[in-house]
């Protein structure tokens, strides 16, 4: 067993590698999406929309990875994602430079699909390590996206200097920032990850056969989300994402409508992001320890909390502490649903039904970025705020009522 500890070790921290380089590119190209959206389309109602394409490519691509990531591995599935990112983000840098609003889509679902990919990558994490370490190894990986929140909109500035020296549209050089960027992690991801997941997870079951879930079959989607537990990760995840979209994809816009500059704006996005995962290693521990329902709730009831204090003013202090607020609230709520639905599954029902889950999410957040414009140009800000503060009390009763009817359930696995 301490040879496969080892190579766990190995492998989630190649993952978190990749974790960070690609939530880095996604991120700076994430800071400026509905600027890019509105300028491009010259409509404001349309500056959710360029994430809306990117969710909507990430969801229904997310359930075909989940069958590609059996066929041929976890590490050729990822190097794949990641070489989609590059294409993507060097179609978004050139639709900026000649002023496109429909190559900028092109480039845009190319980046959704590169996501999905990437986002499977802490399902491989789980599967490798021992079922009490599970979500420590996905918010170990999960974390990586810290590195993402620091770097990503800090770069939008200066890559937007320099490709201005070009003769570019200044808001070009994030993607090209993160076309860089995915180049490498798909680099660290074909030569590090070896072996390959999806191989260690079968070896880890068979060393813990007592807490696999025991069936006669490889049960259908509709017999797995009709238990409890599955069904409060699927809404904890579903929910919590469309949440966190619905607030943090026009914030930018909302703060632009107020004067403030691209540093402004990047230093309350990478609040946010560093909300997202910066404690990733905190509420990994805690479903651990505590129970993945626990962790589920306290995520949820931050999420109402950050809605609201996101109306108390445009300013970037109070905007920075809400948009982290609600970071952290989508983390908990991401990686507590995240562990629930990994200690339901048999190695043979894992990737389809992770794949379908990050399907349903991502559908649910692109719902949220298409809304999120809609609302915002006719009923502003505030108003698409408080409508976010409904949503993120859902799961918080959910999970509640999940909680005291089978309070056996949220002992970690």
């Amino acid at each position: 067993m301490n040879d496969l500890e080892s190579i766990a070790r190995k492998i989630t921290a190649v993952l978190f590698a990749q974790q960070s380089l690609a939530s880095a590119g996604f991120i700076a190209a994430a800071t400026l999406n509905s600027i890019v959206g509105k300028e491009l389309s010259q409509n404001p109602s349309w500056a959710g929309v360029p994430t809306a394409v990117y969710l909507l490519a990430g969801a229904f691509s997310a359930f075909m990875w989940g069958y590609v990531y059996d066929a041929i591995g976890r590490r050729n599935g990822l190097t794949i994602g990641l070489t989609a990112g590059v294409f993507g983000s060097s179609v978004t840098f050139y639709a900026i430079a000649i002023h496109s609003f429909a190559v900028f889509m092109g480039g845009m679902i190319l980046m959704g699909i590169a996501n999905s990919a990437v986002q499977l990558g802490r399902f491989a994490a789980a599967e490798v390590n021992k079922p009490e370490h599970r979500g420590r190894a996905i918010s170990n990986v999960v974390i990586g996206g810290t590195v993402g929140s620091v770097i990503g909109p800090f770069v939008a500035g200066p890559a937007g200097s320099l490709v201005g020296s070009w003769g570019i549209d200044e808001l070009a050089g994030a993607y090209l920032v993160a076309a860089i960027l995915f180049v490498i992690g798909a680099v660290v991801v074909f030569t590090g990850l070896r072996p390959d997941p999806r191989e260690i997870g079968k070896q880890v079951a068979e060393k813990f056969p007592e807490t696999l879930v025991k069936h006669t079959h490889v049960r259908s989607l509709r017999e797995i989300f009709s238990q409890p537990a599955a069904l409060v990760a699927l809404v904890s995840m579903v929910l919590g994402q469309m949440v966190m979209v619905l607030v943090m994809v026009i914030t930018s816009l909302h703060m632009r409508g107020h004067n403030h500059q691209l540093t402004d704006i990047s230093a309350v996005i990478a609040s946010h992001t560093f909300g997202m995962y910066a404690f990733s290693i905190i509420s990994g521990r805690l479903a651990d320890k505590w129970g993945r329902g626990v962790v589920i709730l306290i995520g949820s009831a931050t999420l109402v909390i950050s809605c609201i204090a996101a109306t108390i003013s445009p300013d970037v202090l109070p905007l920075g502490v809400a948009l982290f607020l609600l970071g952290l609230g989508w983390n908990f709520c991401f990686v507590g649903g995240s562990t629930l639905l990994a200690d339901q599954l048999s190695p043979a029902e894992r990737a389809r039904t992770q794949g379908f889950n990050d399907l349903l999410v991502g559908l649910a957040s692109a719902l949220g970025s298409l809304e999120s414009g809609f609302i915002f140009a006719s009923l502003g800000y505030n108003m698409m705020a408080y409508v976010s503060a409904v949503v993120a009390l859902i799961p918080l009763l959910v999970v509640a009522v999940w909680m005291i009817r089978r309070p056996a359930t949220l002992k970690p696995a």
